[in-house]
Order: structure tokens, then sequence, then C-alpha cells
């Protein structure tokens, strides 16, 4: 099997140091991993796979002769370097937001669009968080009944916010005052409380965070016309955000449809109330793991998704507030993940797969 000279831009970070994890978790064939961070990271040693790594400051000199380059870095790093790199011939994966949208380069869920990894230039987007774990959710009932509309609320980890998230929370549970740690990235305190707000408002008052899943979610699905609301909430948990999900469909899902659909999916592992087959449609979806027994408390929670790559749904049932035109053509859901591993560093790696043949 060929190997790869592989690159992290941002390796000192929470997702650059998950992605160093991930590469080794599915042993992607690296004949040389290179770290790159700051000037004032350069210097630091990291052990991978027990080799000692000196990160280097980043330069493009410094990725000359590399297959790949993962970049886990904020957008003006990302911007300052990734374009050149992909036109040194490098295959980059970047999970900053600065590429998203550009309609040359190509925004990639493996479970969802993996085609469009073909369409690349030399530079693949990683999606938002939320938008990895709801899309990849959903996916199986767009691809059999059609999206119409999604309206979507997200109970997001404040390690989203990265390491300040958790230092914040750690600091006021400690304390238990009430009071905003000093220093927090939050604006308001974080322990025992929920903030609506992730990003900033744009001019109807939706957050920037909000606006992403519906246009990375369209873009990906590659169909502008779904309609979408989302609300997204950063909550008091350390790791894995969750998603209650409405849909509605153009078209019905029935049981009959579901089943066929579950029995022609090799290796499913379903843990479903058999009184609701509907729920089976899901089961058979690459990277989903369901897990909707309500009445046993089998149900998707943060708990259960932590430190790990599949995306847990449950909890699937008709909209109630579904009309009678519409009302067979609904659902509600919940799902959660973690968004440090398959929203984001877990997603890059699967990406780089696919770019090399290797899945």
């Amino acid at each position: 099997m060929a190997s790869y000279k592989v690159g992290i831009l941002g390796a000192t970070g929470a997702v650059g140091e998950q992605m160093r994890i991930v590469l080794a978790e599915r042993k992607f064939p690296i004949s040389e991993l290179r770290l790159f961070g700051s000037a004032r990271s350069a210097g630091k040693v990291i052990n991978y796979e027990g080799q000692d790594i000196v990160v280097q400051e980043a330069s493009l000199e410094a990725f000359k002769g590399l297959d790949l380059l993962l970049g886990a870095a904020d957008n003006p790093v990302a911007k300052q370097f990734l374009p050149e790199a992909a036109k040194m011939g490098i295959h980059v994966v970047d999970n900053s937001s600065a590429f998203r949208l550009d309609p040359d380069v190509p925004l990639v869920i493996p479970e969802v669009n993996p085609e469009d990894v073909k369409l690349s230039k030399g530079l693949i987007a990683n999606p938002n968080c939320a938008t990895i774990i709801g899309l990849t959710a959903v996916n199986a009932l767009h691809r059999h009944a059609r999206i119409r509309r999604m309206v979507v609320s997200t109970y997001q980890a404040v390690s989203g916010a990265g390491k300040a998230g958790i230092d914040a929370l750690e600091a006021e549970v400690k304390a238990a005052d009430g009071q905003r740690a000093e220093g927090s990235c939050f604006p308001y305190p974080i322990a025992y409380n929920l903030i609506p707000q992730i990003g900033g408002f744009n001019e109807m008052g939706y957050s920037s965070e909000e606006m992403k899943m519906q246009n990375e979610g369209r873009k990906m699905l590659h169909d502008e016309t779904i309609r979408f609301a989302c609300t997204c909430v950063r909550v008091p948990i350390i790791r894995s955000h969750s998603e209650a999900i409405t849909l509605e469909f153009e078209n019905d899902i029935t049981p009959e449809e579901a089943r066929a659909i579950i029995e022609a999916a090799p290796g499913v592992q379903l843990v479903d109330d058999p009184a609701d087959k509907r729920r089976e449609l899901l089961a058979e979806a690459p990277g989903v793991v369901l897990c909707d027994d309500p009445n046993n408390g089998q149900y998707p929670m943060p708990l259960l998704t932590s430190d790990q790559d599949l995306v847990y749904v449950g909890r699937v049932r008709r909209d109630l507030s579904a009309d009678a035109a519409s009302f067979n053509r609904s659902l509600t859901l919940f799902c959660c993940a973690d968004q440090v591993r398959k929203g984001a560093a877990t997603n890059a790696v699967q990406i780089a797969e696919l770019i090399f043949g290797l899945k």
C-alpha cells in the first residue's frame, strides 16, 4: 500500500490534536507526519505513534513535498496558507469556515456527498460541526423521501468554543456562585445556564452559526429550495452536540419502504421500538446508530456519543404540528454526536481517505 507525507496546520489545538488521534486510529498510511503551528507553538515536541515530532512554524517552504495538508487553524491562517498550498499540488482539507461557501471549493460529508470530492481543484472544505451531525442523521431519509423543510434546534457543547469554553465551564462549576468566570469566552455565565447565541446576528435575527445549517446544507444536498430554520444554543456540556430536528418531506415515508431498505442493508444493528418501522430507514445509513427505544430509556445522549465517531439518532416520531396535508410526510427526531471527532477531525480524515481511494 502507498503511504503519504501528511501535515497538520494548527496541530497543537483541540481539532489538530484529535486529527492526530484519528489518523492513528484509522491507520492512515503515513510515511512522514509534519506538525505546523504559530511561532509561539514552534519547537514543541509531540509524540505520534512512538515518534517525537517537533512542531514547525507554518510556512509554504515547510509544506513542500507534502501529499496531504489537514487544516485545523482559524480563518486568517487558513486564508494565508491553504490556497497557496493547494497550488503547490498538495491535497488540502480545511476545517475552518473560510472556504465553505466558495463555489469553487467542494464541501463534503463522506456519508452525504462523497462524489463531490471529485470536483476538488486541490482544496476541500470541512463543514460546520452542527451541519455535519444534522445532515449525517437525516441523509438516508432525504435520499428516499426528499426533505423540503428542516427545522433544527441545536444544543452545543462548550468545547465547540475550544479549550477556553471548557475552562470557563469548569471554573464556574467550581465557583458555584452564578458568576461569569473571569476572562470567559462567553458573554454570560455558562454553568447552570443556556446561551441562545453562537456567533453574531444578521438583520433577520439569525446568528452566523444558525445560517451555516441552511447555507452549507443546501450546498451539499445540491438543492437551493430546501427551507431551513435553525436555533443554536450553547449548553453546559463538555462534549458532544445534540440536535432536535423536525422534517417535512416531498414524499410519504411508509413502513413498507423503510422495511425494504433495512432488509437490503448489510451489517445493520437495530435498537428500536418495533411498533414503528419508519425508524429502520435511519439504521441503514452509514455513520449512523439508531438508538430509539424510549420506553426502555434508550435514546441519544451526549454521554453515549462522546469520544467516538457515530451519529446517534432516536426519538423518531410523527410531527404532531403538521397539517393534514403534510402529516404523513413529516417526522421529528433527536440526534447526538461528538463535534470534535465526527463534527471536525474524523470527517476531515474521512475526506482524505476518499481523496486517496483508501475507502
